[in-house]
């Protein structure tokens, strides 16, 4: 298990949390496993960038990220060197320090 920190954000998590997750588990779903809203409009299919974080601490003991997470990730608002899909993230056993950008490049939000 490893422990994720995720730092506030106004509308998914105002209070900032910590929550675990098993390894293997991506990001996206550790946050949705444990009522953290994040967007994620592709069904978590790597489709678009609206799952979008940052990864302040551990980013090195995440998998590598493929050429379409890449490419996708270059439409993300905020772009940084540790930016990633939090759908295509998987956690390894290191603990995380995880931001959810403030915004996203999506218009219309749908209930997931």
């Amino acid at each position: 298990m490893a422990l994720i920190k995720i730092l506030p954000h106004p509308e998914f998590c105002p209070q900032g949390a910590q929550i675990e997750a098993p390894a293997g588990t991506s990001i996206c779903e550790a946050l949705l496993d444990n009522d953290i809203r994040i967007e994620h409009a592709c069904d978590m299919s790597c489709a678009c960038t609206t799952c979008h974080v940052i990864v302040r601490e551990g980013y090195a003991s995440l998998n590598e990220a493929d050429e379409n997470e890449e490419d996708l990730l270059d439409r993300a608002w905020g772009l940084t060197p540790q930016s990633r899909l939090s759908c295509q993230a998987i956690v390894a056993r290191e603990d995380l320090v995880v931001e959810i950008p403030k915004y996203t490049i999506n218009h219309a939000r749908e209930n997931h």
